[in-house]
């Protein structure tokens, strides 16, 4: 992330974040590309931490997401390593002994197992990590001084335009346990299961398969939830670390003592995460939510969310202030769910403009234009066919995002 990209007009100030006992984070310079900037982010875990994660269900992963989702079977971490500039993605055998070898040579320097070491890597496709980059980046991490959470997010960020974090706190066990997360990315963003690079690190004492648990329903309502422009990564990956530093009695189960509590914490730190991905989407102006009601199931109404959010006359729509309403009609029938048109409403913000398959006679434009002038823009789906509900994220599409991804590369 380089200091003279400008902001995202969407984009939120770095929140002030506690630190989390039993996590020592450092930074250094690997110099995956020409930037004067620290590009790799080492994160060491006390021992006994627990481990989960939602990883990318891109049938062509990096070697990173599989060596991620082989270790998370062991449910513990000693260290997180993240590569920024290159996401060593379709790089065959090098690509494999890339993340070996950082493995490794991490792994030597805690006196732990390989498979307790998570890597992770963000960049062009299709080029080797430098294993001597690699190599010379921690060693130079692990001399570092220990840096915040700021500089943390700044390290993990590509395409991104400013730096994203969040956290929460909740009561478990009868101690306030933290949670503190940062995340990367504003491009190739339609998961299904996570979402670029995010970590998420907890001073609470939660069994491996609990954290696995609760993090997997909080994707379903965050991460699975957005999309920027409806490609999903190589290199998707959400981790959630557990230290159990806070002391509390550990979480196994949802009848244990604060579950509810952790559960809701970590839930709300997804979604900011997530919110504040789509904030940073690739030249977006607006954000939008998108509501749908009334489909057959939760199911039904996420999968016509989702196309309708990642429908490209939707999103140049919305990005024009045009309340083409038309369009969403559009995307719901591709959708391939359940519809019909003689029940169909639609709303932009708190105005009805369609209803039961019909524009609605007489409705005043005035404050829908207002409505899509504005950076927040809200569209409201209601089938009237059942009680299935969603509720998805996205952004509008603009000339920004053409810019940006041609140049990529360069």
């Amino acid at each position: 992330m380089s200091d003279a990209t400008p902001s995202s007009p969407l984009a939120q100030p770095f929140p002030d974040m506690p630190p989390i006992a039993g996590v020592t984070i450092r930074t250094a310079r690997a110099r995956y590309k020409a930037w004067d900037r620290c590009d790799l982010t080492f994160a060491e875990l006390a021992p006994g931490t627990s481990v989960a994660g939602v990883l990318t269900q891109s049938k062509c992963p990096s070697p990173e997401v599989e060596w991620c989702r082989r270790a998370l079977v062991m449910g513990e971490a000693r260290a997180l390593v993240v590569n920024a500039g290159n996401s060593n993605a379709f790089t065959g055998n090098r690509g494999r002994a890339a993340v070996e070898a950082i493995a490794a040579r991490t792994a030597a320097q805690l006196g732990c197992r390989p498979s307790d070491v998570f890597v992770a890597s963000t960049g062009v496709i299709g080029v080797p990590l430098p294993i001597g980059k690699a190599e010379a980046g921690l060693d130079a991490a692990f001399a570092a001084e220990p840096v915040g959470w700021r500089d943390a997010a700044d390290a993990i960020a590509t395409t991104d335009t400013f730096a994203k974090g969040a956290s929460a706190t909740a009561v478990v066990d009868g101690r306030t346990i933290t949670i503190a997360a940062i995340i990367k990315g504003s491009g190739m963003i339609a998961p299904d299961m996570a979402t670029m690079l995010g970590f998420i690190f907890t001073d609470a004492a939660v069994a491996p398969g609990y954290l696995q648990a609760a993090l997997s329903a909080a994707n379903e309502r965050s991460f699975s939830c957005i999309t920027v422009d409806g490609d999903t990564s190589t290199s998707d990956t959400v981790l959630a670390f557990a230290t159990g530093a806070a002391g509390n009695a550990p979480i196994g189960s949802d009848e244990d003592a604060g579950a509810d509590a952790f559960r809701a914490a970590l839930a709300d730190v997804c979604r900011q995460l997530a919110l504040l991905v789509v904030r940073d989407g690739e030249g977006a102006s607006k954000l939008i939510e998108i509501t749908v009601e009334g489909a057959e199931s939760d199911r039904s109404a996420h999968r016509i969310a989702m196309s309708i959010a990642n429908s490209p006359l939707v999103k140049t729509a919305i990005a024009g202030e045009d309340a083409n309403w038309g369009r969403v009609v559009m995307a719901v029938g591709k959708a391939g769910e359940p519809a019909e048109r003689d029940r169909l409403s639609i709303r932009f913000g708190a105005t009805q403009v369609a209803r039961d398959g019909l524009a609605v006679e007489g409705y005043d434009e005035a404050p829908v234009a207002a409505h899509l002038k504005g950076q927040e823009i809200e569209i409201g789906v209601d089938l009237g066919l059942g009680d299935g509900g969603a509720r998805v994220w996205t952004c509008d599409l603009t000339h920004g995002y053409i810019s940006i991804n041609a140049d990529y590369r360069s």
